[in-house]
């Protein structure tokens, strides 16, 4: 039977902790995962330090392309952030509690306050656009979940709360400051599937009913694990291309990594703006 922490495995955190520590002095309250396509915004960060994530104890690797694997701590502006350039998925193969760790990681790192950040599938049709999607809810057809088996109380209760996944104060924050910055951002529900295999067109038409707005293969689990450990949670889904029957166009990974850096300078000045202030909310 599998379960949420092994034997050890709060060890484990704690010894990629202190490792993380002996590289560098800053202390972020503010962590981001940044997804497929969209590593730029941890190349203009300063005084940074960046770590292979192949070098911190027990850490997955990534192996997706367009996922460099590698962890940056740095200054955005004056602000100090720990931001992970690429992810792991389920669909690599790793566990859904090795998809997290790395979360783990940073909320004992010292992290507040999470982006996650993610290339998706437009489902509702006003995403035609493309652009900027902020996650307000999800639906988690991964078929696991993180928190499955023994709980261990030192990162979070046996029940979460999932009712306020996504925070509503950054929420609200991040549409404050789209308008400031001239950011056109739609609001939706994220859809996490397996993967890898894109979907269907009529599980497109499934998850349309049920109310998704975007669909991807990401970022819930790890929504899920900061819910159970108090970490506040804002989401951001990039539409790089409609979803199967939606568009009469097939769907390949190439397309969504070009849309990624399409909208690059707008995810950027966007995340720019919000982190501070987000920061300062954690304070």
């Amino acid at each position: 039977m599998g379960i949420i922490v092994s034997q050890g495995e709060f060890e484990k955190v704690q010894q990629a902790v202190d490792f993380l520590r002996e590289q560098t002095s800053l202390q972020p309250r503010v962590g981001l995962v940044l997804g497929s396509g969209l590593g730029a915004f941890a190349e203009r960060l300063k005084n940074s330090i960046t770590i292979p994530y192949e070098v911190i104890p027990h850490f997955p690797v990534s192996t997706a392309v367009g996922h460099a694997g590698q962890l940056v701590v740095g200054l955005s502006g004056k602000t100090p952030v720990a931001v992970m350039q690429g992810r792991v998925h389920f669909y690599e193969g790793y566990s859904v509690q090795q998809v997290v760790f790395p979360v783990r990681v940073l909320r004992e790192f010292g992290v507040r306050g999470m982006v996650f950040t993610n290339a998706a599938g437009g489902i509702n049709k006003k995403f035609r656009e493309r652009g900027l999607m902020l996650m307000k809810d999800h639906i988690n057809c991964m078929g696991a979940n993180p928190l499955t088996g023994q709980n261990d109380e030192r990162f979070g209760p046996r029940f979460p709360d999932m009712t306020e996944a996504y925070s509503k104060r950054f929420f609200s924050l991040a549409k404050k400051e789209a308008k400031k910055v001239r950011v056109n951002l739609f609001e939706g529900v994220y859809a996490a599937m397996h993967g890898p295999s894109y979907e269907t067109p009529t599980e497109i038409r499934a998850l349309a009913k049920m109310g998704a707005d975007a669909v991807g293969m990401s970022t819930v689990p790890e929504v899920i694990a900061s819910s159970h450990m108090g970490v506040e949670v804002l989401g951001l889904s990039v539409v790089t291309n409609m979803a199967a029957g939606i568009s009469k166009q097939k769907i390949n990974h190439e397309e969504v990594l070009e849309a990624g850096r399409k909208v690059e300078k707008q995810f950027t000045r966007l995340l720019e703006k919000v982190i501070p202030a987000m920061a300062k909310m954690l304070k």
